[in-house]
């Protein structure tokens, strides 16, 4: 690939797009900041916020008395399961004993004993009776403690029916607040990219282009990363919409571009040769005959036809003889490759 673009230039070239990159890389950093700090604009929102404390208040002081008493009433049901063990095994102890005697008595067969018996069976009616008076203390420990897991069961619906209500007014709280800060991400950002676009159009052949440059890669990061990622959903709707809108937009612009160029193109190859020749810059058409195109319409051409002096799509003239030397060279070289003779402004094509 042939150019006309000196070394020195190219080195140029390449350190003012090191500036302008270090310059977007500054500015996406002060803007990172800058929409970083947004948010606290607005104050953040807590559940507490948006919960009844009165209601709330009320349930959480009735729960933890119901959750103390259910403590205190496990607490009495595992002292009396302790007594109603200790009530058992008396009473399994006086009945083997009980029944050793009755063992003894049939063997001895005295009747004196008789008093003994009563006595005996009296003892273990007692036994019997005291450990079913434990058993009945347990029976009601147990239904207290099935009234009291209902009562709590209860509270903690209550409970968690006003913390879902809060948190739904925490959500629509959240969300208008992302909005208002979406908000002011796109009244920074917006005019931004604006300015970006206005100075590309108008500013990016100056001798600043490095800032030029510099500030629309900044602006863009700015709408691609720090605007776009935070574009309220609502369900998909407004990222498929705005897709739609950009695209309508994008496509529109394309299509104009694409006939806008045509028209040029057409109005380009109604001209002369020679005014046509003038108007290419001498890099962008050596950079086209490389890439075995023409110049002036962009068609292929054969270059390797030695007669091929024209092309055979506009017209427009690609190889002439020098006016010394009698070379046959580009017509877009200002200096013979063969003689080293400035060309003339108008030479006579090849014959």
């Amino acid at each position: 690939m042939r150019s006309t673009t000196r070394l020195s230039e190219r080195s140029f070239t390449l350190v003012l797009w090191l500036i302008a990159l270090a310059f977007a890389g500054f500015l996406i950093g002060l803007g990172s900041l800058v929409v970083g700090d947004l948010p606290q604009v607005e104050h953040r929102y807590t559940l507490d916020q948006f919960l009844d404390r009165g209601q709330t208040d009320a349930t959480a002081a009735a729960l933890k008395q119901v959750r103390h008493e259910r403590a205190d009433n496990q607490q009495q049901a595992e002292r009396t399961q302790l007594a109603l063990d200790a009530a058992h095994s008396a009473s399994e102890a006086s009945h083997e004993t009980f029944a050793n005697w009755l063992k003894t008595r049939n063997a001895t067969q005295r009747v004196d004993q008789d008093p003994g018996l009563v006595a005996r069976t009296q003892q273990l009616d007692a036994l019997k009776a005291a450990e079913r008076t434990v058993e009945e203390q347990q029976e009601g420990l147990a239904k207290a403690d099935l009234g009291l897991a209902q009562r709590e069961t209860e509270l903690e619906t209550t409970d968690s029916e006003q913390r879902a209500a809060a948190q739904q007014k925490l959500d629509a709280a959240e969300s208008g607040q992302e909005l208002r800060v979406f908000a002011y991400r796109l009244a920074l950002t917006l005019p931004l990219l604006a300015l970006a676009g206005w100075l590309l159009l108008k500013r990016r052949h100056t001798r600043n282009w490095p800032f030029v440059w510099g500030f629309a890669l900044a602006a863009a990061f700015a709408f691609f990363v720090e605007l776009v990622p935070y574009l309220p959903s609502y369900g998909g709707y407004v990222q498929y919409g705005v897709g739609v809108v950009v695209t309508l937009v994008a496509g529109r612009a394309a299509i104009n571009a694409l006939q806008g160029y045509q028209e040029r193109q057409r109005a380009a190859e109604a001209r002369p040769d020679e005014e046509r020749r003038t108007e290419i810059a001498t890099d962008q058409a050596l950079l086209r005959l490389a890439k075995k195109v023409c110049p002036g319409c962009e068609r292929p051409i054969d270059l390797t036809n030695s007669e091929a002096n024209f092309c055979p799509h506009c017209g427009i003239g690609v190889y002439e003889r020098c006016p010394t030397c009698d070379h046959r060279k580009s017509t877009f070289e200002r200096f013979c490759y063969a003689c080293g003779n400035r060309a003339s402004e108008v030479a006579a094509p090849v014959a």
